[in-house]
């Protein structure tokens, strides 16, 4: 100790050492809770950031459907169209020339039957084609990632009802076939008294 320094008494130093620590504790907690305030911040704006991704996907999705609803109607009405009007008038001629070359009058009806019926098949498949476009397959499988199968678990759910045949005959007594509200017991035969 320096000549002309006052003197300390002996738990003097100590409790201003204990305050400091107890100064410096406060402190690293006021800042551990500042830095988990700014975590948490920041990970609500991803989560916002993330859903608004998602909602954007969704209704590009939405869009994608809706137009590909739109070219599979414009497709059918041009099926119909095409269908009602023109192929009459072709089918016409061409059982007259069939007819003129010498085939049976029911010869040349079958042949422009299937000749009718392949152009629908083809007008069928093109049609299914862009209704495929509107499953949504993007949308699926981005909540089947994050967890959301509730559309899958709901489909296959469906599919296997649908799959499923109905039992008309199906005993709706509970388990009590012979109606006595006490349940069907193996051991004892269907209309003896109970004990």
């Amino acid at each position: 100790m320096a000549i002309g320094e006052p003197r300390q008494a002996a738990g003097e130093g100590a409790g201003t050492g204990q305050a400091d620590a107890h100064a410096g504790v406060a402190a690293g907690v006021a800042d551990s809770l500042r830095a988990l305030g700014a975590e948490g911040r920041a990970g609500l704006r991803a989560s916002r950031d993330a859903l608004k991704a998602l909602r954007l996907m969704v209704a590009a999705d939405i869009a994608l459907a809706r137009a590909a609803l739109i070219r599979a109607l414009v497709a059918v009405a041009l099926a119909v169209i095409f269908g009602g009007s023109a192929w009459l008038l072709l089918m016409a001629a061409l059982i007259a020339a069939l007819q003129a070359l010498g085939l049976s009058w029911l010869a040349a009806l079958l042949a422009c039957a299937l000749l009718s019926l392949a152009v629908t098949a083809a007008c069928a498949l093109a049609a299914m084609r862009y209704f495929e476009y509107s499953s949504l397959r993007a949308t699926r499988r981005q909540l089947a990632r994050l967890g959301l199968d509730a559309l899958a678990e709901l489909d296959a759910l469906l599919r296997r009802d649908a799959q499923a045949p109905a039992d008309t005959n199906a005993d709706t007594s509970g388990g009590d076939a012979n109606g006595d509200g006490r349940g069907d017991d193996p051991a004892r035969p269907t209309g003896a008294p109970t004990p």
